[in-house]
């Protein structure tokens, strides 16, 4: 029937096909945490913050994040904070994954993407990346009321 919207099947299909993350997923799903702030680095960057601590940041152009062929530094790199070392290789190492890491970032509980490439996951896989990354960096208490809050469990 026309005008009474989309098909049952098509509607549930759609509601199972993830959309392709983006930049402004980036923004939307940090500021969606609570007790957020966001502070401008000194080219104007967005840094967002829990408790003082950055968890997401739009990165200025650096010599380690470079094209491996043409030597550009890319002008797109967004750092998230990881829980742990055993959950950042786990990112960079997934070939189905656009992470990964630079050796100024060795030791350093963080991945990297390139905001250009941020489509290659979908927004629930981004979601679960920055409230990962939220988790990494707030206090306990703010953690914990979080967790519970959305009924989840410390993993």
């Amino acid at each position: 029937m026309v005008g009474s919207g989309p098909s049952e099947p098509y509607a549930a299909a759609m509601a199972r096909t993830p959309r392709p993350a983006a930049v402004e997923d980036v923004h939307a799903l940090a500021l969606a945490m609570p007790h957020v702030t966001v502070v401008h680095g000194g080219r104007g960057n967005p840094v967002y913050q829990v408790g003082g601590k950055s968890f997401v940041f739009f990165r200025t152009p650096r010599a380690d994040a470079k094209d491996p062929e043409t030597g550009e530094r890319y002008p797109d790199v967004i750092v998230f904070w990881v829980e742990s070392d055993a959950d950042k290789t786990a990112l960079v190492e997934d070939a189905s994954t656009p992470f990964f890491t630079t050796p100024h970032f060795d030791g350093h509980p963080s991945v990297l993407v390139r905001a250009s490439r941020l489509g290659e996951i979908g927004r629930d896989e981004l979601a679960e990346v920055v409230q990962d990354a939220w988790l990494a960096q707030a206090s306990s208490r703010r953690a914990s009321a979080w967790l519970a809050e959305h009924q989840l469990g410390r993993y």
